[in-house]
């Protein structure tokens, strides 16, 4: 019996000690490390389980943080970790790789986790991503400049463009037109290609030339009669003067249609001399209308007034005579 109780005893005395063996050892860890955003566990240190008296566990910078200064060790003393003296800042990426045509909108900075804005010269579009962030490894979104087109001109009816490519016009390339021949261009005939891909005026038409004929005539005839002097009157004969006719025909004529006119003017001077009775007397710069009729009417007036008043005369000079005569005789005259 007393054997039993003193086995019972000793089983009881080791108990106790194993306990007081784990709880004291328990006592002794340190729990594991707890770091803050900037500072992360090694990857060594996070793969122990226990973290006893005296130990030391290395820590570094996050992701996207540098070291700045300390020295990256922290030690378990009296189940309790020392305050880190690692010190970590922003990783700094700098200015993106300088492109042809290209810049950037740095003003939210260039370190860690900052975005700036890809910006391309006038006349030039993104191709790719238009924004670009800063992350542990460099900047990261691809972007080019390239060069804006223009879609290729279309094919002008009766007429042409000076661009033979099958290329897309570039930024500042100038398109030429032409019309054949008979037809007149209607709106520019340049036109560029802008920065926005669009010309900077639509491109132009061909129009026919439309020709039609109008004429107009006007004539205007002008007689000049000098006055000519006076001349002896004898009864046996019909006195003349030269009289000279100058006639002045002008003729204006117009000819036009469409989009063109042309105007010819044409003047011509005709000089008449005849011969006319001084007794059919006209006023100097007298004008004649030489649509009427004058012929040879004031002519033949004269002539017949003229001859009755010659026959008028030699009958009463024959009376006269008679008269005469029949006094000489002693004879009276008979009626």
């Amino acid at each position: 019996m007393e054997v039993l109780l003193d086995t019972c005893g000793l089983r009881t005395v080791k108990v106790l000690l194993l306990l007081h063996l784990f709880f004291a050892k328990a006592t002794a860890d340190c729990p594991k490390p707890q770091t803050r955003g900037d500072v992360v566990l090694t990857d060594n240190a996070l793969l122990m389980n226990t973290f006893p008296k005296g130990v030391d566990v290395t820590i570094e910078c996050a992701n996207g943080f540098v070291k700045d200064s300390g020295s990256g060790f922290i030690t378990c003393i009296d189940d309790n970790w020392t305050e880190p003296d690692l010190t970590c800042k922003k990783k700094d990426c700098g200015l993106p790789p300088i492109r042809p045509n290209m810049s950037f909108n740095t003003s939210a900075g260039t370190l860690f986790g900052a975005v700036i804005k890809v910006i391309c010269d006038k006349g030039f579009q993104v191709s790719g991503s238009s924004f670009k962030q800063c992350y542990a490894l460099g900047w990261v979104g691809k972007a080019k400049c390239e060069i804006v087109t223009c879609e290729i001109p279309e094919k002008l009816t009766k007429g042409k463009s000076s661009w033979d490519s099958q290329d897309e016009p570039m930024y500042g390339e100038i398109i030429q037109y032409v019309c054949e021949d008979g037809y007149t261009l209607i709106g520019k005939k340049n036109t560029k290609c802008s920065e926005t891909g669009e010309y900077d005026s639509p491109p132009p038409t061909c129009e026919e030339k439309f020709i039609g004929v109008t004429a107009k005539a006007i004539t205007t005839t002008e007689m000049v009669t000098p006055t000519p002097k006076p001349a002896a009157q004898d009864s046996s004969a019909t006195p003349t003067a030269l009289r000279d006719k100058t006639v002045r025909t002008s003729t204006t004529a117009a000819v036009g249609g469409g989009r063109e006119n042309v105007t010819a003017e044409g003047k011509a001077t005709t000089t008449v001399t005849s011969m006319t009775s001084s007794s059919f007397q006209d006023k100097p710069g007298e004008a004649v209308d030489t649509n009427q009729d004058v012929g040879h009417m004031p002519v033949i007036i004269s002539v017949i007034f003229v001859s009755l008043a010659v026959c008028i005369m030699a009958l009463f000079l024959h009376k006269f005579l008679l008269k005469r005569k029949g006094s000489a005789n002693g004879t009276a005259p008979i009626y």
